[in-house]
């Protein structure tokens, strides 16, 4: 029987995997970094233009959704890269298919703050 850790300490290591995933795609993906430091522009200005406490939310949402559709298509890019280095119909569309996900977000957080500031 594999041995996993329960109770605070699954949830230390599951916070520590997660650091790990973070630093690795800061590390291995331009667009995260970008998206992460317009992150860290765009919250604080959130904080500063939203008025009412559910503008402010509907500010921020979106911009972490970006993050994590960014992580997602990291972690299918890395998997297809990982399966093969062979160009194949179903990998091209994988990795188009999370392209997609990551610009559909990035669509979110721009309507969501014009809708809003406006």
């Amino acid at each position: 029987m594999k041995n996993e850790r329960t109770g605070l300490g699954r949830i230390i290591n599951a916070f520590v995997f997660s650091m790990k995933g973070l630093k690795f795609c800061y590390q291995s993906e331009a667009a995260f970094r970008q998206e992460l430091w317009l992150s860290a522009v765009l919250i604080p200005l959130a904080f500063w233009l939203g008025g009412a406490s559910v503008d402010r939310v509907l500010l921020i949402v979106p911009i972490f959704l970006v993050l994590i559709v960014e992580v997602l298509n990291s972690a299918i890019e890395s998997m297809v890269d990982r399966i093969s280095d062979e160009y194949h119909v179903l990998s091209g569309a994988a990795k188009d298919m999370g392209s997609a996900a990551v610009w559909l977000s990035l669509m979110l957080l721009i309507i969501s703050w014009l809708i809003i500031l406006i």
